[in-house]
């Protein structure tokens, strides 16, 4: 493994595997029992600087919220499985998808992954399939700290959900999917990069990771919060003197958050039937992002 992590650059050696989130209890589009969960689909590279969309698999095979969205130009993918787990069809089709992606970028990756039943090993033209020994499949890069960012990245989305503002009760279904694309955007590459030099999985790991058949653990908590987000800043500007009172009558009303959010919510459901790229929603997460910065002071 060692020698044939050396024939590859960082940017082109992938890591996937398999985490689950719980959905709100009573959520849209997902009934109204408890412990439901969606099984979610991780990849990435060993330099942070790709993430491959996350794929989300349930146990609804056609969710009522899904109804009308171009789900072809979503940031996430959602599919249907047994007991919202991942199948061997499911993954199969997944790394179909992968390897064509990497065809259309002229790329030939090295994809590493554990190995289990749901894994079928496929002959694929620019992705070659590693499975790792069994010593060192719990030290997958993932297991490293980077589902556990992912995760709670998700867990803030949810907590600060607004159903006052927004006039909505639970989030349903695709609203969470969406958090769930925003909160993989939110794994910052540097932490990537850090996990799969500690799972020694990177060309020129072999002198600061842990051995390949040391026992496997997680970054420690200082190692995770080495990469920080900066604080943004905002500002006002006050009045000029010379508005008569005809121009000030021209200015419309300061709209309220619920009606921010109604607005942002239009906006959303207008690119989920309309878009064309899923990088319009990369903005659009921004832009919900900003607001949320402003509504907290």
């Amino acid at each position: 493994l060692p020698g044939l992590l050396r024939s590859y650059a960082p940017s082109e050696i992938f890591a996937c595997g398999e985490t689950a989130v719980l959905l709100p209890a009573g959520a849209p589009g997902k009934g109204e029992g408890t412990g439901e969960r969606l099984t979610l689909l991780l990849c990435a590279n060993a330099s942070g600087s790709e993430k491959v969309p996350l794929r989300a698999v349930g146990d609804s095979p056609r969710p009522r919220c899904l109804r009308g969205v171009n789900l072809e130009q979503m940031p996430w993918s959602y599919r249907a499985g047994s007991l919202a787990g991942l199948t061997a069809p499911l993954f199969a089709e997944w790394l179909r998808e992968f390897n064509e992606g990497m065809r259309r970028q002229g790329k030939s990756v090295l994809l590493l992954l554990a190995k289990h039943e749901a894994h079928p090993y496929l002959q694929l033209s620019n992705v070659r399939m590693v499975f790792v020994p069994p010593a060192t499949a719990l030290a997958q890069p993932l297991d490293r700290g980077i589902a556990s960012d992912l995760k709670g990245h998700y867990r803030r989305r949810l907590l600060r959900w607004l159903p006052a503002e927004r006039g909505a009760g639970q989030p349903s279904l695709l609203d969470v999917l969406h958090m769930l694309a925003q909160a993989w955007g939110d794994v910052h590459p540097g932490l990537i990069a850090s996990c799969f030099r500690a799972a020694g999985f990177t060309p020129d790991a072999s002198a600061e990771a842990v051995s390949l058949t040391s026992a496997p653990g997680l970054l420690s908590r200082e190692q995770l919060e080495r990469d920080g987000d900066p604080a943004g800043a905002d500002g006002d500007e006050g009045m000029a003197e010379g508005e008569d009172a005809g121009e000030l009558a021209a200015v419309p009303p300061c709209p309220s958050e619920r009606e921010v959010w109604r607005s942002l919510a239009t906006l959303r459901r207008y690119l989920e039937c309309q878009a064309t790229s899923p990088d319009l929603f990369q903005a659009f997460y921004e832009l919900e992002d900003a607001v949320h910065m402003v509504s907290a002071g």
